[in-house]
């Protein structure tokens, strides 16, 4: 791993042997990007660019004669508005004079071992200094009044970059900040590529985008407040013929929960380039002389094997330079939550009954969800009242409830809301100001609950004070933090009106104010955030949660679909993941319990439904099924993931992922049909990464029930089947036809 600068050709170039980064200074002090990708031993910096007179394109003073030179044909590591690149910039800013070309000059760098922490934001870290070196770079605008400091991390046996800027203003007036990214990655040849996204909506998170580049400027983008349901703060380039194993793919993300956008646009010289950062719509920061902003990180990936190359060094990074404390390498336990079981309508007695079926069949952690707060038996009132609770339901308190639920031998969780307040709550009564809101306009209301204004340091003081008294007064294991709302009126009665753009982006520092409080004074908790399901799936929430709701959506058809796509950056580790009752609340769907239990082990597993409500049979597959996630689970939780099929290709009917141990010892496969079909063909799975010279036996085989029953069909039950391991990567495994619908299977092998 090594940064070096070279003084003669007056380049970086960035390496760890597994990708190179390189730039180079151009003409009076420009930061060119030169190279991002698979790692270079040599680089012909005199041939990197291809220059000549472009008609139109004006040059910078001093320059006119040198007519190959032009900012709107360079490709530049973080390109500002208003001196001749008519690109999409990463910096905008209003001056002091009112004016908004911005001109940045080189003016000296820094390289050195390890990574900072960003000041009041998330972002990654290493354990070691030698895990990670970091480059520098310092810019200033002409005039002297802005600088720019561009951070760029690589890390150790990873090919990721972590990227951010921190902008400062260094004139003596203010100046306003309009668009501040987080990176900026030009690509200068001209061949094309495809755009990867995701989109979605409620219960129907991250489905896979997937179209060519074209000229102009395309964007993907939230101004909800959080990351959202209907769009992801991801963004990849690929070569047209990429796919999960073969290809160049570079994937980006941000360390960040709020408002983004992710801009692409092609020029008409072929040229394309990637922006990504905090949304330029509404925002406005006032830079004090003096004041440094500091943007989100960004984290950007290069992969040559594909998307799942991508995805399993995304799932790295995160398991080892995102997750922290206590809970990044234990493994997580198997949940039975009570919403889908009891909705509001539960009492103690009901719920220690709940907790005994659960636990019986397998269960090690019971979470009591909404409803145990205030006066709350429906969901319009009472967020905000924490220190209140219902004694109707609860008559011995939370203490009461969790010290019966210890005594099963299980774990207690609790839900909470902590950023929303109800307009019939004490709290609201009590300080109407702490809602966010604009003068002369009424509150928009959803769920019918508004948002704490959490850019305020005394409602911030108040709602730690609040749930760390609740965290306190009970033995409590685990917390669910929801959020079922976006942001709307965003406004601050405590800011004044230069300030008002600054709302919704200090909102999410609050957020994280909040969360870092809370979390490091119970560092032993669980924390799993959601928020309405998976809209705020982020890292810079697992920053400080080391799980994730991944939709509120338990179909296990949809599931695929959600899980699918989440695992393009998420690990599964971080996917909460449950088996739900039928049919389905959400969708109506029926699915065998089989089928449920595969996909829903699939991530952080557990149950959502009332398991004393199901048959003796039914009972007994659960206890069968707990007992088998138990022994899979450092697997399923810390192995390596892989996608095989999509449930976004052809007519959207098959999916299948697969587990690997890090030692390659053991091997889960993960298969769904969710329609039959009449002569159907074989479908043969090609397993990925195996030991060509090892054997591997089936160690469990779980298959679907059949409606009718073929006497003359070939019996597929493989347990202890013995298979070569090229074999399995070159021919695979054959799936058995079943006539039913919603099929699924599990194939477990050992190598022997």
């Amino acid at each position: 791993m090594q940064i070096s600068f070279d003084e003669n050709t007056r380049s970086f170039h960035l390496t760890n042997g597994l990708i190179s980064y390189i730039m180079q200074l151009k003409a009076d002090n420009y930061l060119a990007h030169l190279y991002f990708g698979q790692a270079v031993e040599r680089f012909n910096l005199k041939y990197a660019l291809y220059v000549t007179e472009r008609e139109g394109c004006p040059q910078p003073d001093g320059m006119e004669e040198a007519r190959v030179f032009s900012l709107e044909t360079l490709p530049q590591e973080y390109p500002a508005q208003g001196c001749g690149d008519f690109r999409i910039p990463a910096l905008r800013a209003v001056l002091d004079n009112g004016t908004s070309a911005l001109d940045l000059r080189y003016v000296s760098h820094e390289i050195f071992s390890g990574k900072p922490a960003l000041q009041g934001l998330p972002s990654s870290y290493v354990k070691n200094e030698d895990d990670a070196q970091t480059l520098e770079i310092t810019l200033r605008e002409v005039s002297g009044k802005l600088s720019v400091v561009l951070s760029y991390t690589i890390f150790r046996n990873l090919p990721i970059l972590a990227r951010h800027a921190r902008i400062s203003n260094s004139g003596c007036n203010a100046l306003t900040l309009t668009q501040a990214a987080s990176m900026s990655l030009d690509f200068n040849a001209a061949y094309e590529y495809d755009r990867v996204s995701m989109y979605g909506a409620h219960a129907n998170e991250r489905n896979i985008e997937r179209r060519q580049l074209g000229h102009g400027i395309e964007h993907t983008s939230s101004v909800r407040g959080v990351t959202s349901h209907q769009h992801q703060n991801f963004i990849a380039l690929c070569e047209h013929q990429a796919d999960e194993h073969h290809g160049k793919v570079y994937g980006n993300t941000l360390v960040w929960s709020g408002n983004f956008d992710a801009a692409t646009e092609v020029s008409c010289y072929g040229q394309t380039r990637l922006t990504l950062g905090i949304n330029g719509e509404d925002f406005r920061w006032n830079l004090q002389a003096g004041e440094t902003f500091t943007t989100p990180e960004a984290i950007l990936c290069f992969s040559h094997q594909g998307f799942n190359g991508m995805s399993q060094a995304f799932h790295r990074f995160v398991r080892e330079h995102i997750i922290r404390g206590p809970w990044q390498y234990r493994e997580r336990p198997i949940v039975a939550n009570s919403w889908e079981a009891a909705y509001f309508n539960f009492t103690e007695e009901s719920i220690v009954r709940f907790a005994k079926d659960c636990v019986k069949l397998g269960a090690e952690l019971i979470v009591l969800d909404d409803g145990w707060f205030g006066k709350r038996d429906k969901d319009n009132c009472s967020l905000g009242d924490w220190l209140i609770t219902d004694t109707k339901k609860l008559p011995n308190g939370i203490k009461g409830l969790a010290d019966k639920i210890h005594a099963l031998g299980a774990k207690f969780g609790l839900w909470v809301e902590p950023e929303m307040i109800s307009p019939n709550s004490e709290l609201f009564r009590a300080h109407p100001d702490w809602a966010l809101g604009v003068p002369e306009h009424k509150r928009s209301q959803q769920r019918e609950q508004y948002v704490l204004d959490l850019s305020r340091q005394d409602v911030r003081d108040y709602i730690v004070d609040a749930i760390c008294t609740v965290l306190r007064s009970a033995p409590i294991d685990y917390i669910k933090w929801d959020m079922n709302r976006n942001l709307s009126e965003v406004g601050s009665a405590q800011f004044p009106a230069a300030q008002q753009g600054e709302i919704a982006t200090r909102f999410v520092l609050g957020v994280y104010d909040i969360m870092d409080r809370i979390t490091s004074a119970f560092p032993e908790i669980l924390f799993e955030s959601c928020a309405g399901g998976g809209k705020r799936f982020d890292l810079g929430i697992l920053c400080y949660m080391p799980q994730t709701w991944t939709s509120d959506n338990t179909d296990a058809i949809c599931r695929q679909k959600i899980q699918y796509g989440t695992s393009y950056v998420f690990p599964p580790l971080t996917m909460g993941s449950h088996v739900s009752a039928v049919p389905n609340h959400q969708v109506g769907r029926f699915t065998p319990l089989l089928t449920r239990f595969i996909c829903a082990m699939s991530g952080n597993f557990g149950y959502e439904m009332d398991l004393g409500k199901l048959s003796a049979q039914e009972q007994e597959e659960v206890k069968a099924q707990t007992a088998l996630y138990k022994e899979l689970r450092p697997l399923i939780q810390f192995g390596t993931f892989t996608r095989l099929m999509s449930p976004f290709a052809g007519t959207c009917n098959e999916t299948a992922w697969s587990f690997m141990a890090e030692d390659g010892s053991k091997v889960a496969l993960m298969y769904f049909k969710n329609l039959a079909e009449p002569s159907t063909k074989l479908r043969r799975l090609c397993l990925s990464d195996l030991d060509p010279q090892a054997c591997y036996q089936v160690r469990h085989h779980l298959i679907p029930k059949a409606l009718s029953v073929n006497p003359y069909a070939q019996d597929f039950n493989l347990e202890g089947e013995v298979f070569g391991g090229r074999e399995l990567m070159e021919y695979g495994l054959t799936m058995d036809r079943v006539d039913a619908d919603f099929a699924a299977y599990l194939i477990v092998l050992e190598k022997i």
